[in-house]
């Protein structure tokens, strides 16, 4: 990675092989990728072994989460809308980046992915909250996608040009943040 470049990480709130979140992440990646002064680390947390908090336990997978987080100039969470309310899985990932957070004063977008009519309103509402407490600057361009398991294909491929436009309207936004007030030494 050249020092020039800005990396992101995208935080993957799904543990699903085949979940929507994971799809619509894969636009969003494929945006940041185009930009040149951009570089993009997906985190995947079927790849960690990440402890339950409050446990005390410091292992490998949670020392490599917090490395890979700090290193980063700004992150991208994406999660599905699971009884009103974000992902178990993205808790268990942002709380693994400890207290102060690896997040804290970093800026974040938030992508939320739902089934529903309403979207992912109350997941990414929540999430802008935890997100803000632990010090994050969360940007105001949440997207959310509603009727996710309509906007793709059999392969994966998004087949709505409006929610393709919006997730990368997030990813954009989180570019465009990054390259204004973010100081790369």
């Amino acid at each position: 990675m050249k020092e020039n470049k800005y990396k992101i990480v995208a935080i993957i709130g799904s543990i699903s092989k085949n979940s929507f979140t994971r799809k619509s992440l894969k636009i969003a990646v494929s945006e940041i990728e185009k930009h040149d002064n951009f570089s993009v680390e997906i985190i995947d947390p079927r790849d960690f072994d990440l402890p339950f908090p409050g446990s005390g336990i410091m292992n490998e997978s949670k020392a490599k989460l917090r490395e890979i987080v700090a290193k980063a100039d700004g992150a991208l969470l994406a999660t599905p809308e699971y009884n009103g309310s974000y992902s178990s899985i993205i808790k268990l990932m942002i709380e693994n980046l400890g207290y102060p957070s690896e997040l804290s004063g970093k800026p974040i977008g938030i992508l939320g992915i739902a089934s529903g009519d309403m979207g992912a309103i109350k997941s990414i509402e929540a999430l802008r909250g935890v997100c803000a407490h632990i010090g994050g600057y969360v940007l105001p361009s949440a997207t959310s996608i509603s009727n996710v398991d309509k906007k793709f294909d059999l392969e994966g491929n998004c087949i709505d040009e409006q929610t393709e436009r919006r997730v990368k309207r997030v990813v954009l936004e989180l570019m465009n943040y990054i390259n204004r007030f973010v100081d790369k030494k």
